[in-house]
C-alpha cells in the first residue's frame, strides 16, 4: 500500500498530519468559544406568571348598585354623593402622598376629582371608570375603578413630579390590597383595558414608572409584565421594533422604581432620587452580558425584569 504525503509513515504522525490536526483543534476551540457567547447572549429562559392577586374586604355588590344610575353623569356629581364618599373613604389608605408637597393620599385624590365634568362610564353594567378632569398641577390625573359584580375599587394617581424621583407617575391605591410585590397582569384584565383606555383618552404617557399603595400605605413598585409585542391571532403584529422599544422602556421604569423605593424605604410621600451605586454596576454587567443594540433588546428586558422582582421582594 503506498501512503500519500502528510499521512502515516512507520507508525510515526508526519508533519503535515501534525499541522492539520493543530487546524481542526483550533477550529474546534473556536466553535466553543462562539457557542458560548451566543449563549451568553441568549435571553433568560422567562419566569413563569404570577398568581392572580386577592382582593381583601370586597364590597357587596348590593352596596355597589347606586353607582349605575350616575352612568353618563359628570363625576362631580358622583363624588358629592354620601353613599359614594363613603365607598371611597372606605378603600383610600391612610398614608401620607407627595403631590407637590406632603397632604393625606385623600386629600390628593379629592384634588384631582373636584369639579370634574368627565361623564361617569359604566362598560358592560358592571366596569364603571369615575375620572378627574385633571389636578391643579403637574399635570395631575385621578380615576377609580370599580366592578360592581366582584366589588373591587381601585383608585389612581397620575402626574409629574418635580422632586427628583421618576416622572411621569403612576399610582395604584386600595385597601383591599394586601401584597407588597405585585405585577400588572395579576391585576384584572378588565382594569388592565379600562386604564389603557384612561392613558390613550388624557394623552398620557404608555409607559412609566407604576407603583401601588395597599393597605399597610406604603409605596411599592407595580412591576411591567406585559409584552408590547404580544396581539390577538387574527390581528396583526405591531412593529417588532416599536414594540420592543416599549418592553425595554417598560423594564427600565421599573428598574429606576424599584431603585427610588429601595432607597426611600417604601415611603408614599418619597422625594429626591438617583440611581444607586450598586443598580449602576449591575447596569455594567448587564449590558456586558447581553450585548448592546436593539439586537439584543429580549435579553436585556429579561435581565432587568429579574433584577427589579429582586428587588421588590427585598421591600416590605
Amino acid at each position: 500500500m503506498r501512503f500519500l504525503s502528510g499521512s502515516f509513515h512507520r507508525g510515526k504522525i508526519s508533519p503535515a498530519f501534525k499541522s492539520s490536526g493543530v487546524a481542526i483543534a483550533a477550529l474546534v476551540l473556536v466553535a466553543v468559544a462562539a457557542s458560548a457567547q451566543d449563549a451568553n447572549n441568549a435571553p433568560p429562559p422567562p419566569e413563569p406568571p404570577p398568581p392572580p392577586v386577592t382582593f381583601q374586604n370586597t364590597i357587596p355588590s348590593a352596596q355597589l348598585a347606586f353607582i349605575s344610575g350616575y352612568a353618563g353623569k359628570p363625576t362631580k356629581e358622583l363624588v358629592k354623593d354620601k353613599q359614594f364618599r363613603a365607598i371611597m373613604k372606605q378603600v383610600t389608605p391612610n398614608t401620607e402622598y407627595h403631590y407637590g408637597h406632603d397632604l393625606p393620599l385623600s386629600e390628593a385624590r379629592d384634588v384631582m376629582f373636584d369639579g370634574s365634568t368627565l361623564p361617569v362610564d359604566v362598560r358592560e353594567d358592571r366596569y364603571v371608570m369615575v375620572s378627574g378632569d385633571r389636578g391643579p398641577m403637574m399635570h395631575g390625573r385621578g380615576f377609580m375603578w370599580i366592578d360592581l359584580k366582584e366589588g373591587i375599587v381601585l383608585g389612581g394617581v397620575y402626574f409629574r413630579p418635580t422632586n427628583g424621583e421618576p416622572t411621569p407617575t403612576l399610582a395604584i391605591y386600595s385597601r383591599q390590597l394586601k401584597d407588597t410585590t405585585l405585577s400588572m397582569t395579576q391585576l384584572p384584565l378588565a382594569f388592565a383595558q379600562d386604564l389603557s383606555g384612561f392613558v390613550q383618552a388624557e394623552s398620557l404617557r404608555v409607559v412609566s414608572p407604576r407603583y401601588f399603595i395597599p393597605s399597610n400605605g406604603k409605596k411599592y413598585v407595580l412591576m411591567h409584565d406585559e409584552d408590547y409585542c404580544d396581539h390577538p391571532a387574527d390581528e396583526p403584529a405591531p412593529p417588532q421594533d416599536r414594540c420592543q422599544a416599549l418592553n425595554e422602556e417598560a423594564a427600565e421604569a421599573d428598574l429606576n422604581a424599584a431603585d427610588f423605593m429601595a432607597q426611600t424605604h417604601n415611603a408614599a410621600n418619597a422625594t429626591a432620587w438617583m440611581l444607586s451605586p450598586g443598580t449602576l454596576a449591575w447596569l455594567d454587567v448587564r449590558n456586558q452580558s447581553c450585548g448592546a443594540g436593539p439586537g439584543f433588546a429580549v435579553c436585556r428586558v429579561t435581565m432587568t425584569r429579574r433584577r427589579v422582582h429582586m428587588l421588590a421582594s427585598q421591600q416590605r
